[in-house]
């Protein structure tokens, strides 16, 4: 099973902008992370095309298995 951690923030253009990490630490916790989008928002890390991202939305852990078919 494959785990993304997804960051989901507001640009100042009022779209959501989501940064995703593979492979969390499986005992990250809603602190952590909300402290690593503090972060983010408050050293302005990343430049989107709607502009600087300004609040959080929500964080989550979005788990999915991929059965492969056929490989070519």
């Amino acid at each position: 099973m494959q785990k993304t951690l997804r960051m989901i923030f507001k640009n100042a253009a009022g779209k959501n902008v989501s940064i995703n990490l593979p492979d969390p630490d499986s005992e990250i916790t809603a602190m952590e992370v909300e402290a690593v989008m503090d972060s983010v928002i408050s050293r302005n890390v990343f430049d989107t095309s709607g502009g600087d991202i300004e609040s959080k939305v929500r964080s989550e852990v979005v788990a999915r298995d991929v059965d492969v078919l056929a490989e070519y």
